[in-house]
């Protein structure tokens, strides 16, 4: 098989040695390639380039960031993509049953790949860029804005730096006394006043070391996109939400002061006013317009062997 190795070597658990031991598991069997990438967009086009050129799998070793970009080169295409941890929290790896050691992951994917266990499956977009787990208006685009103020501290600080970058933006950067946007669903209905909203094609939503962060259990890669809006940013309710997503299996499902609503097709928020959001953990600056949709069965996704389609 001919696979393509795309790796971040900027990425928080990318190592040369890393590297090289992934790409010996990977070249046991198949005729691998491997390329890295040296700038924003450019997993992109070798991603899109390798699909045009015959390679039947892409390899990502970097984090959530460089995973949503070849996502974005492969939609549409036959060639297949494997993700492998390699950032700081890794969500979709985690999500779809890998190992987040990176080297443990590799040997999973070769055996997936020697049993043909790989899947079509739906991505959601936002004005026309795909993710594959989630986009995040409002207060958490802030706080992954204030993480990447510092990204050189990933590699240590980890989760560490994301509750602070959390912390930071609820008291301090991001307005929680007003309404931010409006949302407009495909039914008809709308929400009128938006503090924070999550569109998620997978569950869950991050992970708090190893916990998983479960706010819409509906959320699966074979089903439409779930939407939560959040609509009040005050401490005690909203530590509460944030509880319960920790605690249980329903998630936010049901849950006071989020709107919960899942198998969307399209959606639309309209900002009073610029907005932060980012998509798969990759902030994208402030806007005032989204348009979302869902696509069944858009991109091939190598899956642990035997593993249920999360």
């Amino acid at each position: 098989m001919k696979v393509l190795l795309i790796v971040n070597s900027s990425a928080s658990s990318v190592t040369a040695r890393r590297r090289v031991i992934i790409g010996k598991i990977l070249s046991a069997d198949h005729d691998v390639d491997v390329v890295e990438t040296n700038r924003r967009g450019h997993a992109t086009k070798l991603a899109l380039d390798a699909a045009t050129n015959g390679t039947e799998v892409v390899v990502c070793l970097g984090g959530d960031g460089t995973l949503n970009e070849i996502a974005n080169g492969l939609v549409g295409t036959e060639c297949a993509l494997a993700a492998l941890p390699g950032g700081s929290t890794n969500v979709f790896s985690r999500a779809i049953g890998l190992p987040d050691e990176p080297t443990d992951a590799a040997l999973v994917i070769s055996e997936a790949l020697a049993a043909g266990s790989i899947r079509r499956i739906g991505l959601g977009s936002v004005n026309g860029r795909y993710f594959l787990f989630h986009v995040g208006i409002g207060w958490d685009a802030a706080l992954v804005k204030e993480v990447e103020k510092r990204s050189s501290w990933k590699r240590y600080a980890g989760h560490a730096l994301f509750i602070a970058g959390g912390i930071q933006a609820f008291f301090f950067t991001y307005d929680r006394k007003h309404p931010h946007f409006r949302v407009l669903f495909d039914d008809g209905t709308t929400i009128e006043q938006g503090y924070f909203d999550i569109c998620l094609n997978l569950n869950p939503y991050t992970f708090v070391g190893n916990r998983p962060f479960n706010v819409a259990p509906d959320a699966t890669l074979d089903r439409g996109l779930t939407n939560i809006s959040v609509d009040s940013l005050r401490t005690v309710p909203f530590l509460r939400l944030m509880s319960r997503a920790l605690r249980g299996e329903n998630g936010l499902r049901g849950a006071p002061g989020a709107d919960y609503r899942t198998d969307l097709t399209s959606m639309r928020v309209e900002a009073f006013g610029a907005v932060p959001y980012q998509v798969d953990g990759d902030h994208l600056g402030e806007i005032e317009t989204l348009d979302f949709a869902h696509h069944p069965e858009i991109m091939s996704l190598v899956l642990p062997t035997g593993a249920a389609l999360p």
